[in-house]
């Protein structure tokens, strides 16, 4: 792609991040497994999973006319390298490691993929026939990146949405044997018109911005304060992340002590008396194009994780459905039971 002429150095993702592997499962795992908090649970990672990639081949094969995908087990399968992957990813989840919940069908803008690859399009062509959508920046729509699956620039784009909505988490049913119930849309740009179909499809938590901007379609904006335990008509609770740690960064960006600076927010958390949700992408574990990527994540990841329990001994690590479980029941004056989640 590089020699094509795409720069993909344009972000992180695009130069560092790829579908997981084995090792990069295990050495996160034995990260995690790492501390234990006052209960004896070890930390655990909510994993926020888009459950299909692009159907490379059936979009060929259809002259680019129709979008097709496949479950992320299908793709585990078939990629050389990637063998008892997808093994791994179900022990995490019997283990408590990884708690996956939804993170939108495919973590990509359809109307803007179809449409790039329609015109042939020279990134989106490329990016396509190296089985990849990543260092496509190209804008063919305004206002809408590619990855920003529920992006729009016309109202009526979200009835789509919604088919997409109900057609993923039944495809995320299928994938993972459970139903999910937390839900933070790619790219952090969904339209609260959805949110009655997620009510009916089982999400009770929604992930939200601390300050939002909402696009209302054709170039307005509607900007709504959100805070952890904020719930909206349908009494979903909104989540929001309040410590950001990101220890991974191109190589031109300035270094930062992300172990201090999150347990800095952390802090803040606390003292207001608030949950400490630690927001993070899996770039930061991933060593399958660069080693040392993997190995300084988790060593900084690791060195967060004993800080944390030797700072704050009483501390309780739990999923994001299990502290929205626990708001609810904070909010109804019912005991809950983390363990029961």
């Amino acid at each position: 792609m590089r020699k094509a002429g795409l720069n993909v150095e344009a972000t992180r993702f695009d130069l560092y991040d790829s579908l997981e592997k084995r090792d990069d499962l295990a050495a996160l795992y034995e990260t995690l497994t790492s501390v234990k908090d006052k209960n004896g649970n070890h930390a655990v990672f909510t994993a926020m999973t888009s459950v299909a990639n692009p159907d490379y081949e059936r979009i060929k094969a259809d002259h680019f006319q129709q979008y097709h995908y496949e479950l992320i087990p299908e793709t585990f399968a078939k990629l050389p390298g990637y063998e008892g992957t997808w093994d791994l990813w179900k022990e995490g989840i019997e283990k408590r490691l990884i708690r996956p919940q939804f993170h939108g069908r495919e973590h990509l803008n359809l109307k803007f993929f179809m449409r790039s690859l329609q015109t042939g399009n020279h990134q989106a062509m490329t990016a396509f026939n190296n089985r990849s959508f990543g260092a496509i920046t190209d804008r063919i729509f305004p206002g809408i990146g590619y990855t920003e699956a529920f992006s729009f620039n016309e109202f009526r784009e979200n009835d789509a949405f919604k088919d997409i909505i109900v057609d993923g988490l039944n495809a995320f049913e299928k994938v993972f044997g459970f139903r999910a119930r937390h839900f933070a849309a790619p790219g952090a740009r969904e339209h609260r018109t959805l949110e009655p179909t997620m009510k009916e499809c089982g999400i009770k938590y929604i992930d939200n911005d601390f300050l939002k901007a909402e696009h209302q379609g054709n170039g307005k904006i509607k900007r709504s304060v959100n805070y952890t335990g904020k719930t909206n008509k349908q009494g979903q609770i909104y989540i929001v992340r309040n410590c950001l740690f990101e220890p991974v960064q191109l190589p031109n960006v300035p270094e930062i002590d992300w172990v201090s600076y999150a347990l800095s927010q952390i802090e803040i958390a606390f003292k207001w008396n608030k949950p400490a949700n630690i927001s993070g992408h899996r770039v930061n574990y991933i060593g399958n194009i660069e080693p040392a990527v993997r190995e300084k994540g988790l060593a900084a990841l690791k060195r967060l994780l004993k800080e944390i329990v030797r700072k704050w001994p009483d501390i309780e690590f739990m999923t994001t459905v299990e502290l929205g479980e626990l708001i609810e029941s904070s909010k109804s004056g019912k005991k809950h039971s983390l363990r029961d989640s």
